[in-house]
């Protein structure tokens, strides 16, 4: 199963290019579509839920927006994983972020809607980096900073 997600806003022209793929893909198309208008005709959709846990269970492979959050469950379910830049979120931060991620070989960022079908290709067949979560340096600063002003 292909999950796509596009998180909380909306992002019409990845859900209407995964529409338009979806019977050619040969696997079963399941789309969250958040606040967006277009409403895919291949493939079931739904606009949000309480966990995306168990499609991210289904799914073998996942194409999603570049959202930080989306991008980390994915990778830490070992799932392959195509994203794409939603050109309406602000600072334009999901490139900044896709560019890292990509250079490292943890997903494949697709940089042109009309490339999709051959990034999902890339993705199916690819052999990916296994990312490993940085360790937490939190409880470290804190006490530092605590240190210092004590």
């Amino acid at each position: 199963m292909i999950f796509v997600t596009i998180g909380s806003t909306d992002f019409d022209p990845l859900i209407a290019r995964m529409d338009e793929l979806a019977p050619t893909l040969g696997d079963q198309v399941v789309m969250q579509i958040g606040n967006g208008k277009y409403i895919p005709e291949h493939g079931q959709c739904f606009r949000f839920a309480d966990s995306l846990d168990a499609y991210y269970d289904q799914a073998d492979l996942i194409v999603a927006h570049g959202g930080l959050g989306t991008i980390i469950e994915a990778l830490e379910l070992r799932k392959a994983l195509v994203c794409v830049v939603n050109p309406t979120t602000y600072d334009r931060h999901q490139e900044h972020l896709l560019e890292v991620f990509a250079g490292h070989n943890y997903l494949i960022w697709c940089k042109d809607m009309d490339q999709l079908e051959e990034a999902i290709r890339q993705a199916r067949n690819g052999q990916f980096t296994r990312y490993e979560s940085p360790p937490c340096r939190i409880p470290e600063a804190i006490e530092r900073y605590l240190a210092r002003v004590n």
